[in-house]
């Protein structure tokens, strides 16, 4: 009979705990091997984004095709890269949401499918919750409490993490994430997918002389954030350049866009950490390997005297080394101990995964 729960309680004063982590919420099949949330073994991606360039975007259906051919060698190679076998881990994390369904799927049937061949626990994980959980593999002396800023293609958060299973939302997006408006914007240019890199890089090499809106407060008291008019008045100033015949220069509109989108994060998230009175902000998510949203968090917070912290651009992205990460937290906690009637939910929303 299929029972992990004295294995997995035991792992809760075991001193050593070796986790192997699945992703496959969008269009990575990851894959990681971690032990005690912050020693990194390996970390294997396999990106689908050559597929999804021509389409200018994720097709989810795509997507799951290529997640479901590339997580049996995906998690045979972060086992290898790691010098591990399966009977060395100690329990298995898998995302099993938010995102799309049908890539999330792929993931949490594997995990079940090794559990269950193996009896080795299985943890479910937060997505979210595993993009700021990164930060404590890239930063070894991390703890809470602490202040994350989690900026991606779909969501946009700002989080008072107060434990390391302490996870309470301030406040997100409305409608779009930060991400939308740079990738919506990026296919009116005629930009390579991913558009975010792509918005960035040009960025750099423009100027900041566009007013798409005037905002006169940027700040709500519930830290709600709103990037559907920032989109809708990018698309109609490029709109309205073409139809007049003039010149749009690619380089200022990217600037343009990437420091209204970005000052108005940086201006939550400062005003969030100094309500909640936090030391430390930390960025997540794909977004956060933005050089400008980086560069303004930074020199702005640590004038206010706050420690800001962002991972490497490759656990920014989705990985599975945060998956492992932030289920290990779990473990220490006894939560998050999951069975085989485990199921995607592409819907769940971030605080402590119930």
């Amino acid at each position: 009979m299929y029972d992990t729960t004295e294995k997995f309680n035991g792992l809760r004063t075991k001193p050593r705990v070796t986790v192997l982590g699945i992703e496959s919420s969008c269009d990575e099949t990851a894959a990681a091997v971690v032990v005690n949330g912050r020693e990194i073994k390996s970390n294997v991606i396999a990106s689908q984004v050559p597929i999804h360039r021509r389409f200018g975007g994720v097709v989810p259906e795509v997507a799951s095709r290529n997640h479901t051919m590339a997580v049996g060698n995906v998690v045979d190679e972060a086992l290898k890269s790691a010098g591990v076998t399966l009977s060395d881990v100690d329990a298995i994390a898998v995302t099993y949401g938010a995102g799309l369904v049908g890539a999330l799927l792929v993931g949490v049937t594997a995990a079940k499918a090794l559990s269950y061949a193996t009896g080795i626990p299985l943890v479910k994980v937060n997505h979210i919750e595993g993009h700021v959980a990164a930060n404590f593999a890239a930063f070894p002396e991390l703890e809470p409490p602490f202040l994350a800023l989690v900026a991606s293609g779909g969501h946009t958060l700002i989080l008072d993490v107060a434990g390391y299973n302490d996870y309470r939302c301030l406040g997100s997006t409305r409608d779009d994430a930060i991400g939308e408006a740079f990738d919506k914007t990026a296919r009116l240019l005629g930009l390579p997918y991913p558009g975010g890199p792509e918005i960035d890089r040009l960025a750099k090499k423009g100027k900041n002389n566009i007013v798409f809106f005037h905002d006169k407060k940027s700040v709500n008291d519930d830290f709600s954030l709103s990037y559907s008019g920032l989109k809708t008045a990018v698309v109609n100033y490029i709109h309205t350049a073409r139809q007049r015949g003039d010149e749009i220069v690619v380089e200022d509109v990217c600037a343009s866009l990437t420091h209204t989108a970005v000052d108005l994060l940086v201006d939550n998230a400062l005003v969030a950490a100094k309500r909640t009175g936090r030391d430390t902000i930390v960025l997540a998510g794909g977004v956060a390997s933005n050089s400008y949203l980086r560069e303004s968090l930074l020199t702005r917070g640590e004038a206010e005297g706050k420690r800001v912290l962002f991972p490497p651009p490759i656990l920014c992205t989705d990985n599975a080394v945060m998956i492992a990460a932030r289920a290990y937290f779990s473990i220490k906690d006894g939560q998050n101990l999951a069975g085989l009637d485990l199921n995607a939910d592409p819907g769940l929303r971030t605080g402590v995964a119930k």
